[in-house]
């Protein structure tokens, strides 16, 4: 998959979203749940030789929403599944923000091979 790719996909799920998060003054900021912030906190190439043949990325998909938001969450879990996409998911209400945070980690392989 391509970053574009990647990002079309959570698109696809109709909601507001942005890497890691909404800056000030972002006109698609959204005033209030539910939205989508997604980030690649880390990766796992894989690599012999001298060389990183395949570039995968931690792909990290977190919902924020004001209850539990079992059709967003499903809308979510469709998107990865449609793309082969194997998941954890984890659920916490966080207390300071009165929000609930689904988030769903998976792996993806960025452009294929790195070896050309």
């Amino acid at each position: 998959m391509t970053y574009e790719q990647i990002d079309d996909m959570i698109g696809s799920v109709g909601l507001p979203y942005a890497y890691n998060y909404f800056a000030k003054g972002d006109v698609n900021r959204p005033a209030g749940p539910p939205f989508i912030a997604f980030l690649y906190p880390q990766n796992n190439d894989f690599a012999a030789d001298d060389h990183n043949y395949i570039h995968v990325e931690q792909l990290v998909i977190e919902l924020y929403t004001d209850n539990k938001d079992f059709d967003h969450e499903t809308a979510i879990e469709d998107v990865l599944n449609a793309n082969d996409l194997p998941f954890d998911k984890d659920c916490t209400y966080l207390d300071d923000e009165h929000m609930y945070m689904t988030t769903y980690t998976t792996e993806v392989c960025i452009n294929g091979s790195r070896s050309e």
